[in-house]
């Protein structure tokens, strides 16, 4: 089974997600970030999509479980580089990811991750 690698930016672990999710990976990868989140700390976790041209409920449901994890965690999710095709499926599946703060590029997504890392941890 393929793994996703996360890296880690100082207090951030990223994800870039470039292969089609199959359903083992997507379950993986949720166990294994919520691993890493617990193992070094990290307050916010950003993951790269702009390489997913499609998505189905499946995906959709685990990013938004994955950012729940997070903020279990103490952890910010920021999913970055969402594809126009992408977003209009996510919605017309009845999927609007809440919860889950969404930004056009990895730049944008870490200046959301250092907003939220002000924030007290207590604000919902």
């Amino acid at each position: 089974m393929e793994r996703i690698p996360i890296l880690r930016m100082g207090e951030t672990l990223l994800v870039t997600i470039q292969v089609d999710m199959q359903d083992q990976t997507a379950l993986a990868l949720q166990e294994d970030l919520a691993e890493r989140i617990a193992k070094t700390g990290a307050s916010g976790v950003m993951i790269d999509i702009s390489a997913l041209e499609i998505v189905d409920s499946f995906v959709g449901r685990m990013l938004a479980s994955i950012s729940g994890i997070a903020r279990i965690l103490s952890a910010t999710t920021v999913v970055v580089g969402m594809q126009p095709a992408v977003a209009i499926t996510l919605v017309e599946l009845g999927l609007s990811l809440e919860g889950v703060k969404t930004a056009l590029d990895v730049e944008r997504g870490m200046a959301l991750l250092r907003q939220a890392s002000g924030e007290s941890s207590f604000v919902s």
